[in-house]
């Protein structure tokens, strides 16, 4: 079958979702923040041979609609797409800020068939705490620098971009202003996702997971990062190993599994990630 787009209207945004069909117990993927559906095309071929797949555009990215990011609210439209497309229960995978929203959707439905988070546990930039194994000092100036990378991110996303530049975008992650072309998300919705303290960490939620997670966690840095950033991401990456095993230790509905991938492991290793959702299906 061909992917299908849709539009769903009727809720308080618009929301863009793609149907690659495929039979048996239905997927839905949610891409992370700054991604579109595009961001699955590479996976969902390989889950469509045993499972009905489907994944959509969150609100402000892609071509849905624009709304504050508020949590309750973005449930709600991962609820309409499942309920326009007839999913019953469906596994709900989410890469970054997608995988943050499917432990939402695990605390919301404890009796659901489950979720797989893929890599979406703690922003890059959070708390001194959540860094493992770097000295205090050092600690201080690598966020100080990781800071300065995200803060010059935000000023740039609230310009337009270079014409060279939007080029390097699929045109659903873009939007047309009267003073150019923006990447979506908007600025100030970005800001609001960067500071939310949920996005920041999502560690503690998992305590509350009652049905069936599998958490993958990369294992190495993102290619080009700028500066020293690199240094301070395995330090992001113990200390979520630090604070997350002691939750899932006892809990057999609980799994971690590490990747060999980074942060972009949907991109990287779109085999291993399906192997992965297909391995949480059978089990």
């Amino acid at each position: 079958m061909t992917a299908r787009d849709v539009i769903i209207e009727g809720g308080p945004v618009p929301l863009a979702a793609r149907d690659h069909g495929g039979h048996g117990a239905p997927v839905l993927l949610l891409h992370g923040l700054g991604g579109t559906l595009l961001h699955w095309d590479a996976v969902a071929p390989l889950l469509t041979g045993a499972h009905r797949v489907v994944a959509m555009d969150l609100r402000g990215h892609g071509l849905s609609g624009d709304g504050p990011w508020e949590w309750e609210a973005v449930l709600d439209d991962v609820q309409a797409v499942i309920d326009h497309f007839g999913l019953d229960d469906p596994l709900v995978v989410g890469h970054s800020l997608g995988g943050m929203i499917a432990i939402r959707w695990a605390l919301r439905h404890p009796d659901g068939p489950g979720i797989v988070n893929l890599d979406g546990l703690r922003s890059a930039e959070t708390e001194p705490r959540h860094y493992a194994g770097v000295e205090p000092a050092e600690l201080t100036a690598l966020l100080a620098e990781l800071k300065a990378v995200f803060d010059a991110q935000a000023e740039a996303m609230a310009r337009p971009l270079p014409e060279a530049h939007a080029a390097l975008y699929p045109q659903r992650a873009l939007r047309t202003t009267e003073d150019g072309v923006h990447v979506r998300p908007h600025a100030a919705l970005a800001g609001q996702i960067r500071y939310d303290p949920h996005f920041r960490d999502s560690v503690p939620a998992v305590a509350g997971i009652r049905c069936p997670a599998l958490f993958v966690l990369a294992t190495e840095n993102l290619p080009g990062l700028p500066g020293r950033v690199g240094e301070l991401m395995p330090a992001l990456r113990a200390g979520i190993r630090r604070d997350l095993l002691p939750l899932t230790a006892g809990r057999p509905h609980l799994r971690v599994l590490e990747l060999p991938a980074s942060h972009g492991m949907v991109a990287e290793r779109p085999e291993l990630v399906a192997e992965a959702v297909l391995e949480r299906l059978r089990a």
